[in-house]
């Protein structure tokens, strides 16, 4: 007798899902990196390209918002395309074409072509995360899908502490007539290139395609997947709410400018960081990664921290105004003239914003109706990342006409206590002393 059939249905269940988490996270966690790095490793090297290009710190700034222009206006065509070619060939062809955009850069001569490269890499990158919940969503059950996202995002913070050391020991090589940063660009969109063909052979279309699943798992895991999106469109009767329909509720409307707000906080220090770091004097470029870290892995902490607190004392609206709070004040404190102390305040403002974002979650999870609720989580998170744009834009213009991004920290700092405040006004509808089981994921995720 086959032993693989003699097991129970939720036992063969529980296997396939196990294999195909062991098969497919590690490749979707290291392709998060690349895409992580090759998005904010611009942000090491505004000092370079001034010096090599002229691109000074407006044109900087603007460029590397631009690039989020291009994933928000992309994002809903590129989905569209991954539902018709399926998402292992579609993911297999945006780590392909933003690698060669990344490794484009290298070759960067003057504010016009920055501009360009980081709107192409904007669309060459649209996509990329619904791509993987759209895989997850035709190889795991509801169940385990939610664990393997957490899993996935939680990419971001490693991929934040990884970024500043790979970036900075790349930015030391020289020859060929290349610049470090001429070396870093190739080195690093390569490696996504490269990752493309990787992705292209270990991903598999079909369930039934993947051999390492046995036939009694295959059946298993795809009769769970049919029986879920079976109910899911009897559920939605086959609705779709169009995007105007949506911010007329108020609360959806809330809940972008939460995000939004919080989006600007991270963006910023995320592309302007490096450039505080070089303040402190006599760093090289690999100790500049080095310190770059420091931040995030703060970070990381804290938002365990708040995930155990908030579980325990279960008022998820005043948890997420506390970081917010403590956002706010590391972001004035490190308007100080002093550079060391500039640091060590965004160190602290790190602990309050990136909580914030995880935090934030499972306050419209609860709130929306399972039907509507994946539509309005990708339009909350579309214009979130426009803050994107918006901070590393005006950090760049405030910079360049007045030589300090004092003015842009206090702006983040009033923008993060009036979402402190708005917080407040926003409702779950399910109830606001426990969180959704989506919400203790979303507890243990860095996004």
């Amino acid at each position: 007798m086959n032993t693989a059939s003699a097991k129970p249905a939720v036992d063969l269940l529980e296997s396939a899902s196990s294999k195909v988490k062991r098969h497919v996270l590690p490749l979707f966690l290291i392709m998060f990196i690349a895409n992580y790095i090759d998005r904010v490793n611009v942000g090491f090297v505004s000092s370079h390209l001034q010096t090599d290009l002229g691109i000074g710190a407006a044109a900087y700034g603007l460029g590397s918002g631009l690039f989020f222009i291009g994933y928000a206006l992309f994002e809903v065509p590129s989905n569209v395309l991954m539902q018709k070619y399926g998402a292992r060939a579609w993911l297999t062809r945006i780590m392909g074409t933003w690698g060669i955009v990344a490794a484009m850069m290298a070759f960067v001569q003057n504010e016009t072509s920055f501009y360009v490269l980081r709107f192409l890499l904007g669309i060459a990158e649209a996509g990329f995360f619904p791509g993987v919940v759209y895989y997850f969503t035709q190889w795991l059950p509801q169940k385990e899908r939610g664990k393997a996202i957490a899993i996935f995002l939680g990419g971001s913070a490693f991929a934040s502490i990884l970024s500043g050391p790979i970036t900075g020991a790349l930015l030391s090589i020289r020859g060929l007539g290349l610049h470090g940063w001429q070396w870093m660009f190739l080195i690093e969109g390569a490696f996504s290139v490269f990752l493309c063909g990787v992705s292209w052979m270990l991903l598999k279309s079909r369930i039934s395609d993947a051999h390492w699943l046995s036939a009694d798992e295959q059946c298993a895991l795809q009769s769970a997947i049919a029986s879920e999106q079976a109910e899911r469109e009897a559920a939605s009767g086959g609705r779709h709410l169009p995007t105007i329909k949506l911010l007329k509720d108020p609360q959806i409307v809330l809940f972008c400018f939460m995000y939004f707000s919080i989006q600007l906080t991270i963006y910023a220090a995320t592309f302007w960081l490096p450039t505080i770091i070089r303040k402190m004097g006599g760093l090289s470029d690999f100790q500049v990664g080095l310190y770059n870290t420091i931040p995030w892995m703060i970070a990381i902490v804290a938002m365990y921290c708040f995930a155990l607190l908030s579980a325990r004392f279960r008022f998820q609206q005043a948890w997420v105004a506390v970081a917010l709070v403590i956002a706010a004040c590391g972001l004035f404190a490190s308007t100080t003239g002093d550079a060391v102390l500039s640091f060590v305040a965004i160190c602290f403002s790190a602990i309050g914003f990136k909580a914030a974002s995880s935090l934030f979650w499972p306050i419209p999870q609860g709130y929306l109706d399972a039907r509507v609720a994946a539509g309005v989580i990708a339009l909350i998170n579309s214009v979130g990342n426009l803050g994107g744009f918006f901070a590393p834009a005006t950090f760049g213009y405030l910079q360049q006409h007045t030589g300090s991004v004092s003015g842009g920290l206090y702006g983040l700092g009033v923008a993060s206590l009036i979402a402190a405040v708005a917080v407040f006004f926003t409702r779950n509808r399910r109830s606001d002393r426990a969180p959704s089981g989506d919400a203790a994921h979303a507890h243990r995720s860095a996004h």
